[in-house]
């Protein structure tokens, strides 16, 4: 009788247990950058830089155009996937509210950079530090739904990917010869000037609730369609522009290391998206693509003119190409980039991989 009855205590109490952990809220996931990983929110803006029309969104579950820069899914949405929970929405979009703030939100926005005055050709964008105080603003939301403490508890136990850099080459310092940038700066120390303005953004961030902070470097630049296109007369990257990504990313790396020196914690994590990018463009038959030079949507040589549009160029298997358009990866290309950041050594993801910090994490 008596072992019947502490039976039913341990199975009742490991019912609760699993009960309780149930009830707590996932694990936000915030989202910050430019149109690699922006869920939409240019398409409530009145700018050029949008995803809104087919066949944008042609292998999403809705097969319609979402805002996406992607054929289907992007990055912050195959991250979500694999952490079991529901892709962030748009911080502009009306359906973020109640609920749904506790997943989290995606403030990136096509065609920012770390500068200001990068995408200043694209018009309404919302620029890094507006989606810092739109991050804010959330907060004072998020606060209102589960109380104060409440909030500040769920932001700092969540993950946080922030993706800048690229366009404050291809969209600003080399936008046109002799840009304004190009004749401020030399090429280093342009990069240390964008490093040395970076970091302020990452200590706001930090500042902001941020505790784990995935950072990407830039992809490899020189090799998109749109840059063989423009810039290459034989399909070969772009040596000027595969030269401003050699410089950039050490110095991000070198930055994210003293920045968790001061803050004494592994805050931010150091994405070697050249690595992850150059795997596939280098060898894309290994990956199961035909071609890492040609875009599956676009016209022009390599279909890396102008914009992916309902008129361009459109390839009838997107899986077997590493760039959906111009300037973004396809699906299955972003596949292999979040695969890396789960399970790649430290030659992808420094200090730790995204399943390392998982299991690190559980634990607190």
């Amino acid at each position: 009788m008596a072992s019947s009855l502490v039976c039913c205590i341990i199975v009742t109490s490991l019912f609760m247990s699993l009960s309780f952990a149930s009830a707590q809220p996932a694990r936000a996931f915030f989202v910050f950058g430019d149109s690699l990983v922006d869920s939409g929110n240019n398409d409530f803006l009145a700018t050029t830089a949008r995803a809104d029309a087919p066949p944008y969104g042609i292998d999403f579950p809705s097969h319609k155009p979402t805002g996406r820069f992607s054929n289907g899914l992007n990055i912050p949405d195959i991250i979500s996937e694999q952490l079991g929970s529901e892709p962030t929405l748009p911080y502009l979009s009306p359906l973020l509210v109640g609920e749904r703030l506790l997943v989290g939100a995606n403030f990136a926005s096509a065609g920012i950079g770390i500068l200001n005055d990068t995408g200043f050709q694209f018009l309404h964008i919302i620029h890094i530090y507006k989606q810092l105080k739109l991050f804010a603003h959330y907060q004072q939301r998020l606060s209102a739904h589960i109380g104060e403490e409440g909030a500040r508890s769920h932001v700092k136990q969540a993950l946080v990917l922030i993706t800048l850099g690229g366009n404050d080459f291809v969209n600003n310092y080399y936008l046109v010869p002799y840009s304004a940038r190009s004749r401020q700066f030399s090429l280093p120390d342009y990069v240390t000037y964008l490093i040395s303005e970076y970091r302020r953004i990452l200590r706001r961030l930090y500042d902001l609730g941020g505790r784990r902070v995935l950072v990407t470097g830039t992809g490899p630049m020189g090799c998109v369609p749109a840059e063989l296109a423009f810039r290459s007369g034989n399909g070969e990257c772009d040596v000027e522009l595969q030269r401003a990504a050699s410089l950039y990313n050490p110095q991000l790396v070198e930055m994210i290391k003293g920045l968790n020196i001061e803050i004494g914690a592994n805050v931010f994590i150091a994405v070697n998206a050249y690595e992850m990018h150059m795997d596939f463009i280098t060898n894309p038959q290994t990956y199961g693509f035909v071609t890492s030079k040609i875009a599956c949507c676009g016209q022009g040589p390599f279909n890396g003119v102008g914009l992916c549009t309902p008129a361009s160029n459109l390839c009838p298997s997107r899986d077997l190409y590493a760039f959906w358009d111009p300037f973004h990866p396809s699906e299955k290309a972003n596949r292999i980039i979040v695969q890396q950041m789960f399970t790649g050594s430290a030659q992808y993801m420094h200090p730790m991989n995204l399943s390392t910090i998982m299991v690190l994490d559980s634990r607190v």
